[in-house]
């Protein structure tokens, strides 16, 4: 965060493209559209854009005090999925002669266009514009010279012809503002491009285009799929119930992971007092789905390795290929994020598959917790993610 003499410099440059200075305290768009605009970088200045709650037009404190509460609602635009990629910010409260002052630090995205809401703003001199075709195409070009998560990568045998346009098309009416839709003239391949679904250097699909629109997935990422198996005891040794390799699209995948959870989750009765009685399920089917969602959105797709969804008679076990990955340890999974496919993540996100990130696995805790069930466990190394659900009648 900036120093305060840095702080009191950018408030009298009242003509800084780097810097949005407001009086308002609730207007959320505002402030997301500023972040945006600072994580886009459009003048390339490779520095922090500064939001500035609480100084005037003239740069000086408009005599506010700062809440907990403004600070917790400007801290959470990192995390509330509505901008995305998700930008990189701090916040800081500063108290001057004339008032307080809440300050929202915004470092450059390695992986322009950042949209909110499905809109690419950038900071055009000392004010925020929506972003022209020609603007968003040097923002796409300018991520491909930075580094790029594996997600990210040109497929090197795919073409445009092995992704599904009619997923693509359905998609983009899902996620993308339609005023935005109705004036795009661009080629498909920009189209595609701007989402990070191709690659236009190398005129080929990105591993995220064929993970979301692929119709040959397993061809090019052989281990991208779900083995489902379902036992009648407790050990690998018996003869499967039930068993399915569960491929395909993103969505059709995501839509088949609903229909097994319904077919196995079985409801039993409880009894609550001696002439009450409650129906229960053996698993909340909800903190299931979230626990298989984070294992399909964090896998490693550089493996061959297909994410293990075994039900047991006791208990459920879902293994993952790909151990914790960047910033996150097994003592900070609840709390730390760090995203080895953001591009697939925010895909997730975008669908409504994913309401909050970072959130999942402390949401599937307490459904278990709310249903009698015991926590999930966690057994993770560098190469498997391994999580187990007790059954709640055992």
């Amino acid at each position: 965060m900036l120093t305060l003499d840095q702080l009191q410099a950018y408030l009298a440059d009242l003509e800084s493209d780097r810097v949005e200075r407001t009086t308002s305290t609730d207007k959320t768009d505002k402030f997301a559209q500023a972040v945006c605009a600072f994580a886009n970088d459009y003048p390339n200045h490779r520095q922090p854009g500064y939001l500035i709650v609480g100084a005037n037009d003239r740069g000086e404190p408009a005599g506010l005090t700062v809440t907990d509460e403004l600070l917790q609602r400007l801290a959470a635009l990192r995390s509330d999925g509505n901008i995305l990629p998700l930008p990189a910010l701090s916040v800081g409260q500063f108290a001057l002669d004339g008032g307080q002052l809440a300050v929202v630090e915004v470092q450059p995205s390695d992986l322009p266009p950042v949209r909110y809401k499905g809109q690419v703003w950038l900071r055009v001199g000392p004010r925020k514009a929506i972003a022209s075709e020609q603007e968003e195409r040097i923002l796409m070009e300018r991520r491909i010279a930075n580094a790029r998560s594996f997600d990210a990568m040109p497929v090197s045998d795919a073409l445009i012809g092995d992704l599904s346009l009619t997923l693509f098309e359905s998609y983009r009416h899902e996620v993308i503002d339609p005023e935005i839709i109705v004036s795009n003239h661009r080629p498909l391949e920009d189209q595609l491009a701007s989402l990070r679904f191709f690659n236009n250097r190398a005129k080929q699909p990105t591993v995220a285009g064929i993970v979301m629109f692929g119709k040959n997935l397993r061809y090019f990422l052989p281990g991208a799929y779900i083995q489902f198996l379902r036992l009648p005891g407790t050990t690998l040794t018996e003869i499967p119930d039930n068993q399915a390799e569960i491929s395909g699209d993103l969505l059709t995948v995501l839509r088949e992971l609903d229909a097994v959870l319904k077919a196995n989750i079985q409801t039993g009765l409880e009894q609550i007092t001696t002439l009450r009685e409650r129906f229960a399920p053996d698993y909340p089917q909800i903190a299931i789905r979230e626990l298989l969602l984070n294992s399909v959105m964090h896998r490693d797709y550089q493996s061959n390795t297909p994410v293990r969804f075994y039900w047991f008679s006791d208990r459920i076990e879902i293994q993952s290929p790909g151990g914790l990955y960047g910033e996150v340890t097994l003592q900070t999974l609840t709390q730390a994020n760090s995203y080895r496919n953001p591009v697939i993540a925010e895909c997730m996100k975008s669908l409504g598959y994913v309401n909050r990130f970072g959130y999942g696995i402390q949401r599937a805790q307490k459904l278990l917790n709310d249903n009698g069930n015991l926590p999930a466990e966690f057994d993770i190394n560098d190469k498997v993610f391994l999580v187990t659900i007790r059954r709640r009648f055992a």
